[in-house]
């Protein structure tokens, strides 16, 4: 059974648990622990959307990139480069 997160990244709930070693801060923990009945359920949510989070940003940064990329390449096709003269290639 395939669940979303908030940000809505697509995992699959029924794949098998794995047990993890996390280090905790040991208040921070004792706090969470207050909050929510299922620490584990909250990780994973938590993962999921910085998951998503975290593809979101690389996919932003790679628009980016793409566009200085055409930008160079529009300029060059409209001008050349100014070492187009002193090339021997």
């Amino acid at each position: 059974m395939s669940s979303r997160t908030s940000l809505g990244v697509s995992y699959d709930r029924s794949a098998p648990r794995r047990p993890v070693n996390l280090s905790l801060n040991t208040d921070l923990l004792a706090q969470v622990r207050e909050v929510t009945p299922n620490l584990s359920a909250t990780v994973e949510t938590l993962l999921g959307d910085y998951l998503q989070s975290a593809r979101q940003q690389r996919e932003d940064e790679q628009r980016k990139l793409d566009g200085v990329i055409d930008a160079v390449n529009d300029l060059h096709a409209r001008h050349g480069f100014l070492s187009d003269e002193f090339s021997t290639l």
